[in-house]
């Protein structure tokens, strides 16, 4: 008698997504292999079976340093192990003694990113008691006169910083991050459109960078199709409220490719993320005229602006079967064509 073969079910820890059984079927690597990566958040299974490496974020990275850093105080170090945003232990390889120590980023299978393969490097002086101070140095971009570090990966580097300290006994210490290529490299990106100068942005809401290729959106678009209620979502605050929000429907992280999303969907439809992506896919030119750089800006200052209700109304009329919700941060919602 022949029985069909049981399939562990699997979940990404990074984003909650149950992995179908069928993805599973497909893969050709083997199934402790793949269930350890899947685990680690490392690797992203895709609908035809392939597989995908997730890379570190810049705040990833930097905590890294920073530890080791700290740790190379007292000894040489070649790796540590940083707790990521979204809960899960990384092991990362560093260079690092005397208080000095740098770390390269590894952006995984994203072809994309500018800021693959640069070194974040961080300082540590040891000082007295109780005293911790965190600094940015150059190549960290600057915003009106505040560091561009985003809340995140700044908790993540500070208890970094808190557990070398523990392990090598210090009660006080002194970290300088800085980004030796960051000047040059913030020219590939928008952060000067946005009001960032002089580097980059330490950035990394789950410690992860999301892995990107075409084959990756051709796998999205076979778990948008078979769903018969879909929220499409731009990133991963909006992924997680909406998981929250609709339990019953298939949350779906589509980045800015919105319209793509929404044209492969065949079910019933909801658009739910923070503003930003969604009010520039409405409306690209929805800042003009204004004196804000960004979305996020206007937003924070005039939350009620009638311009984000113009071209919501707008948008409704372009995709009228589709409900569009727009969250605050905090997962509360902003708007709702539909309420």
């Amino acid at each position: 008698m022949f029985c069909n073969r049981i399939i562990t079910p699997m979940n990404d820890p990074v984003n909650n997504f149950k992995i179908p059984p069928e993805w599973i079927k497909r893969a050709t690597m083997p199934k402790g292999e793949l269930k350890a990566g899947i685990a680690s958040g490392r690797l992203v299974l895709l609908a035809d079976g392939s597989v995908l490496r997730r890379g570190y974020t810049t705040g990833t990275t930097a905590a890294a340093a920073a530890k080791a850093a700290v740790l190379s105080l007292r000894r040489p170090v070649d790796h540590v192990t940083v707790l990521t945003p979204a809960g899960i232990n990384v092991r990362m390889m560093v260079t690092a003694s005397a208080g000095r120590a740098s770390a390269t980023k590894d952006s995984g299978d994203h072809g994309f990113d500018v800021t693959n393969g640069i070194k974040i490097v961080a300082k540590a002086r040891e000082c007295e008691s109780g005293t911790t101070s965190l600094r940015a140095g150059a190549g960290i971009g600057v915003k009106r006169g505040v560091p561009a570090i985003n809340p995140a990966p700044k908790k993540q580097i500070r208890a970094s910083i808190k557990c070398a300290m523990r392990e090598i006994g210090i009660s006080g210490v002194d970290v300088e991050i800085h980004i030796p290529q960051g000047r040059e490299i913030a020219d590939q990106t928008l952060n000067s459109r946005v009001g960032i100068i002089g580097g980059i942005s330490i950035l990394g809401t789950t410690g992860f960078v999301e892995p990107w290729n075409e084959h990756l959106l051709e796998t999205k678009q076979e778990l948008i199709k078979g769903s018969d209620r879909v929220v499409l979502t731009t990133g991963r605050i909006g992924m997680r409220y909406s998981n929250m929000l609709f339990p019953d429907h298939t949350v779906v992280m589509i980045g800015n490719r919105i319209s793509e999303g929404i044209t492969t969907a065949e079910g019933e439809i909801i658009l739910c993320g923070l503003p930003g992506l969604i009010l520039k896919w409405a409306d690209p030119n929805i800042l003009n005229g204004t004196d804000y750089l960004t979305i996020k800006e206007m937003i924070e200052n005039d939350p009620t602006n009638m311009r984000i209700d113009d071209r919501l109304n707008s948008a409704k009329k372009d995709v009228p079967g589709v409900r569009i919700i727009l969250l605050n941060l905090n997962g509360s919602i902003l708007r709702d064509t539909d309420p």
